[in-house]
């Protein structure tokens, strides 16, 4: 059905599971017994009857339902005791979700037509989706009376009685799924599970020691007797049915574990311990069990345990269990990491790296432990080993976007931008739809610097709007976008718009204040372009000399020179490079750059 009771999703999904689709074209597919309604008609009433079911059979084809509909209604008029017709009527509420109106059809479809088991099943399902448990329920008890498919049946009539809480009609349909498909575990525990929620605890134990009678020798099932022995309060019960598993069984996790549990709850420390041992050193117990275990550990750990004692623990697991990278990963984030859970606890970067590069001697293309090498070399501006790092990182995951991006930035901090470059290329060429947009966006904007450093204006400017495609508030590629604009003296509007989006996000930027001020100077904005300037060297712990060179260029243009003249001066001392900085002092006058 389209439209389905918000409290039933579990049941409808189960039903349509089971329900035999028919397309909507197909006449009223036969069940036992099934007879054609149009008997009863005379015979020329039944050719025209047949003449207009076809015609809406052939609108249904080409989905043309509204007229499909008026020929269905035709056919009723016809045939008021036409169950197909019913049925396909019902089929095209159904479609415009008109579900009450759908499940009236279904119903009037087996009232004429009763022994046909798929209408059953159509009518069942609807009454499903419309909440009317009760019915539903009677009309899939009909269908298993007489279908021969009965299992299928039976498992909907099972999760409807079981959504109900009717323990009692949901223990005899087990029955008759037993009866159906043998004695098999999930009905002798789904039998279990009912007799606990009716608060039988002797006949759900009684399942489960069913279970250890027909499997003897497998250790699993006296493992859940001995775990509901043990929540049901017998605990000398359950460390006999639990150690009995281990016999069976030496190696199994889960009765080891559950031996664990045992300990814990007794106050068995000693036990506990060694149990919990030899889950940890076992290479049959599953990497992710472990890690559980070891994140409890470190959960309940004191003060004066941690870390030293979880880290010689993991040690030892690592040891024991030499290829699982996981256990590797997991060692080496938490070496690096426990610090910050300990004032006093400083753990050297060698010993993060080692450990990160042991989980690479496991599996070298594990690029999450490559990456955090790369972080930790990143603190400690090591470019030299983030190169290396990196290129490797490529080799093994050159899908890895960001080895290409720390590539490239390890280069830009040595200065070599061609290599830089090469590797930001090279990293575009492995953007999908499912890339990190900020780290794209970085990868472009570095991109534009590289170009603008190398005089190739136009290229830097098509990196900047690749930029900004991947994220519009990029603040780093709008500044210096708008700025080398600026310097061109060109697009200014675009450039101011640009930078004043910048000082927006970061209002006490004094990068982007001045850029936005010079911008405006460019203008003729004078007076403006000097609040922002004033605002950009406030805001600057160590202000830079082409700020205070602006400045005064500012000042010099509203007609303040000698304040002009002391900010010239003020950039000449922080060692400005500009050509034209000394013939201003010189001449006592702006002069523009060319």
């Amino acid at each position: 059905m389209k439209k389905l009771n918000s409290i039933l999703p579990t049941l409808t999904i189960v039903a349509m599971a089971f329900l035999t689709i028919v397309p909507a074209t197909a006449q009223l597919p036969d069940g036992d017994g099934g007879k054609s309604t149009t008997d009863s008609l005379s015979r020329n009433d039944r050719r025209k009857y047949d003449y207009i079911y076809g015609k809406a059979t052939r609108h249904l084809m080409l989905n043309n339902l509204d007229v499909a509909m008026d020929f269905i209604n035709r056919c009723i008029e016809i045939n008021p005791k036409a169950a197909e017709a019913y049925y396909q009527r019902g089929q095209l509420y159904d479609a415009i979700d008109e579900d009450s109106l759908a499940l009236l059809d279904y119903k009037r479809a087996v009232e004429y037509a009763p022994d046909n088991e798929y209408l059953q099943e159509v009518l069942a399902q609807s009454l499903i989706g419309a909440g009317e448990i009760d019915e539903a329920i009677s009309s899939y008890e009909q269908l298993v009376s007489r279908s021969k498919n009965r299992s299928n049946a039976l498992t909907i009539l099972l999760r409807l009685y079981q959504f109900k809480k009717d323990h009692a009609n949901t223990l005899l349909t087990l029955d008759r799924i037993e009866q159906e498909e043998g004695e098999i575990e999930e009905i002798t525990l789904e039998k279990m599970q009912t007799y606990e929620q009716m608060g039988d605890k002797e006949k759900a134990r009684e399942m489960l020691e069913s279970l250890v009678k027909r499997h003897p020798y497998e250790a699993s099932y006296k493992v859940m007797l001995g775990n509901w022995l043990l929540k049901n309060g017998t605990k000398e019960e359950a460390r006999a049915m639990l150690a009995a598993a281990i016999e069976d069984d030496p190696d199994n996790t889960d009765a080891r574990i559950s031996m664990y549990d045992f300990y814990r709850s007794a106050n068995e420390d000693s036990l506990a311990n060694d149990m919990l041992d030899k889950i940890l050193m076992s290479p049959k117990t599953e990497s992710e069990t472990k890690q559980k275990m070891i994140g409890h550990i470190i959960e309940k750990s004191t003060y004066e345990e941690y870390p030293d004692s979880i880290i010689r623990l993991f040690d030892r697991i690592v040891e024991a269990s030499p290829n699982d990278a996981e256990i590797a990963i997991y060692r080496a984030y938490f070496i690096e990491h426990c610090e910050d859970d300990a004032d006093s606890i400083t753990i050297e970067n060698d010993s993060i790296l080692n450990a990160y590069q042991r989980v690479l001697d496991i599996q070298p293309d594990y690029a999450l432990a490559r990456q955090q090498m790369v972080f930790v070399h990143l603190d400690e501006k090591d470019w030299d080993s983030i190169i290396e790092l990196c290129k490797t990182g490529i080799q093994y995951n050159p899908d890895q976007l960001v080895f290409y991006y720390f590539l490239g930035i390890a280069y830009y901090q040595k200065d070599d931008n061609d290599l830089s470059l090469d590797a930001f290329q090279r990293g575009i060429s492995e953007i999908n739809d499912d890339s990190n947009p900020a780290i794209v966006a970085d990868f472009y904007a570095i991109m534009g610097d590289i170009y603008h450093q190398k005089g190739m204006d136009e290229k830097a400017f098509a990196a900047y709007d690749s930029c900004l495609v991947w994220d519009e508030n990029n603040t780093g590629a709008l500044n210096n976008y708008a700025y080398y604009l600026s310097l061109q003296n060109r697009d200014l509007e675009k450039a101011e718009r640009m930078s004043l989006q910048t000082i927006k996000a970061e209002p006490n930027n004094s990068t982007f204040l001045d850029t936005y001020a010079w911008i405006l100077f460019l203008q003729g904005r004078t007076d403006e372009a000097r609040q922002y300037i004033d605002q950009a060297i406030e805001a600057s712990d160590s202000v830079s000399s082409d700020i205070v060179e602006h400045a005064g260029d500012i000042y010099f243009v509203v007609g303040e020179t000698d304040k002009a003249l002391e900010y010239w001066q003020e950039a000449l001392d922080l060692g400005s490079k500009s050509a034209t900085l000394p013939k201003k002092i010189k001449k006592r006058k702006y002069i523009p750059s060319k």
